[in-house]
């Protein structure tokens, strides 16, 4: 880790290709910096990415990148930080890609506990796909696919990590550049899992969930007086439907990570030559 690392320095020389105004830039701004203040440089974090807007993201930081398959990004993100739980990993992604198709692998790396920061951009629809309604869009949303809108309430994705097990639970808003910046910087520095939702305005097919919304109806927790260490009091706010929240809502200052729990202290990404001993014998008994 270095103190001299820039946020600038994430920043690879791909020109994002987010149609203009899109919340997903204020994201990825808050994600370097809170990367650069916590010390990391792209030498040492992993980025990876799944399928929609948020899955470009990998492209547009300089850092060690994968962009996954739709819904698996953070099975990947796992897999990078037990082979080597000294680097920084960061997964990002979207509310139709970590809560619908990914919500199952969701769940479980909230409930394991992994090192990593999990960023999601929720702009409350699909947006790579022209428009559709997303797990988390409003039961009245009107769509090209849904006109009288889904009729189901949404995914409170808060909610489902905290039924999870989650030691770390956050939400911010891409606009609010340094809150969102202290949030995700947050995340990175817990010990586990650190989920945040980040409501990232889709200025293209979502003329409900803007900019101007959140500005005006977002409450923030810190100038609440809020204690994230308190479970009863996180309870409250994750499930109270009335408000939008920004904030760190719950966190475990005693939560022990994944690979710790497991012993996992040292790289182990080194495959050694040659196939263990009796791997083709069990091959050929189950081929």
């Amino acid at each position: 880790m270095s103190s001299d690392v820039r946020f600038t320095d994430f920043k690879s020389d791909k020109q994002p290709t987010w149609c203009p105004g899109c919340g997903d830039f204020g994201t990825m701004n808050g994600m370097m910096k809170g990367l650069a203040e916590t010390g990391n440089d792209p030498d040492n974090t992993f980025v990876v990415a799944g399928i929609g807007c948020s899955g470009k993201i990998g492209t547009y930081m300089h850092s060690y990148a994968l962009h996954g398959v739709h819904g698996r990004a953070l099975p990947v993100g796992t897999g990078v930080k037990m082979a080597r739980p000294d680097i920084e990993v960061m997964v990002a992604g979207g509310d139709g890609d970590g809560y619908s198709i990914g919500a199952g692998h969701f769940v479980h790396a909230v409930r394991r506990n992994v090192d990593m920061s999990y960023v999601v951009m929720d702009n409350r629809i699909y947006g790579l796909t022209k428009g559709q309604a997303s797990p988390t869009s409003r039961s009245d949303f009107e769509t090209s696919t849904t006109p009288e809108g889904p009729k189901q309430p949404p995914v409170n994705p808060l909610a489902l990590a905290l039924a999870s097990g989650a030691s770390f639970i956050a939400q911010s808003f891409a606009s609010d550049a340094l809150r969102h910046q202290e949030i995700i910087q947050e995340a990175i520095e817990h010990d586990g899992f650190g989920f945040v939702n980040v409501f990232s305005p889709c200025v293209t097919f979502n003329d409900v969930d803007t900019y101007d919304y959140f500005r005006d109806s977002l409450v923030d927790l810190q100038e609440e007086g809020h204690d994230p260490n308190d479970y009863e009091a996180a309870k409250e706010v994750i499930l109270d439907s009335d408000k939008e929240y920004q904030g760190v809502m719950y966190q475990d200052d005693e939560s022990v990570p994944y690979h710790e729990q497991h012993g996992v202290t040292e790289d182990m990404s080194e495959i050694p030559d040659g196939a263990p001993e009796d791997a083709m014998d069990l091959v050929r008994e189950f081929y």
